[in-house]
């Protein structure tokens, strides 16, 4: 994986979105997912989502599969300045030669397949919305449960990506995307159980984190797992103080006294 950016392109000041006053709610009746979401919110940003191009934001996604901001912004950036000029960017892409696509995307890496699944996603578009606005229109305003079926339909798209198109384009409340450092922190937490894959790991965070507080929920926690809870070497194995979620997580696959650190399924396993 290349390195990480210093910060996730959707927080802090540059990240698009409105940054928003959400209330805290009273640790002793929250759920423990709201009590996280809010110390996060507190360390990073509370914002709300939306407002993105539906279409573009399904292209950043795809080229943001299996690997880092870092490389799939510079992609998407000269994908933009190549293709990005005209009225519709899915009737440039449809129509794009797909070297060249290729050439523009090579940042982001595996640019053979995301090439022809960026190409393929853009035709899809035109054949059945008709252009890239009705296409973001359906994207903002058809039912969220419609929006992510019709999306998991397409060659490439998964829920992760489903997920970002919902709620960075859709501003869609009760989205909580999980993408690897969500899936691994939320279990290691005791958020979701330990052996739960990424679709029930999203059935939780949404069922206990309010509808208005998951969006930043998503990219703050991913911004604590690049500065703390990372894969192998969370910060609690220097000590509880090193942590700011110290109190509340079970620490599950993590043990600060041999230094050992599993997947949260494995730790269940060996239990």
């Amino acid at each position: 994986m290349p390195d990480e950016p210093s910060e996730n392109i959707s927080g802090g000041p540059g990240g698009g979105g409105q940054t928003t006053a959400f209330e805290a709610a009273d640790p002793s009746s929250a759920t423990r997912a709201e009590v996280v979401v809010d110390r996060l919110g507190d360390r990073y940003w509370r914002k709300a989502y939306g407002g993105q191009g539906g279409f573009e934001c399904l292209v950043r996604t795809i080229l943001s599969q299996n690997t880092s901001d870092k490389a799939s912004q510079p992609a998407h950036d000269t994908l933009m300045a190549r293709y990005g000029g005209s009225s519709d960017l899915a009737e440039s892409l449809a129509a794009a030669d797909r070297e060249e696509l290729v050439d523009a995307i090579r940042s982001a890496g595996l640019y053979n397949q995301k090439s022809k699944l960026i190409i393929g996603v853009a035709e899809e578009v035109l054949a059945d919305f008709g252009s890239e606005g009705d296409f973001d229109r359906y994207v903002r305003e058809a039912s969220p449960s419609a929006v992510r079926s019709r999306l998991l339909e397409m060659k490439g798209v998964g829920p992760k990506t489903a997920d970002c198109v919902l709620l960075f384009a859709g501003g869609r409340g009760g989205i909580f995307p999980v993408d690897t450092h969500v899936h691994r922190i939320s279990r290691r937490l005791g958020l979701a159980p330990a052996d739960a894959d990424h679709e029930a790991v999203r059935e939780y965070l949404e069922r206990d984190v309010p509808a208005e507080k998951c969006g930043f929920g998503h990219t703050a926690m991913i911004q604590f797992g690049r500065e703390f809870c990372t894969a192998r070497k969370p910060a609690c194995l220097d000590g509880p103080e090193a942590c700011p979620m110290a109190d509340v997580c079970e620490q599950v696959g993590v043990s600060p006294e041999t230094g050992d650190v599993v997947d949260p399924s494995e730790a269940v396993k060996s239990d």
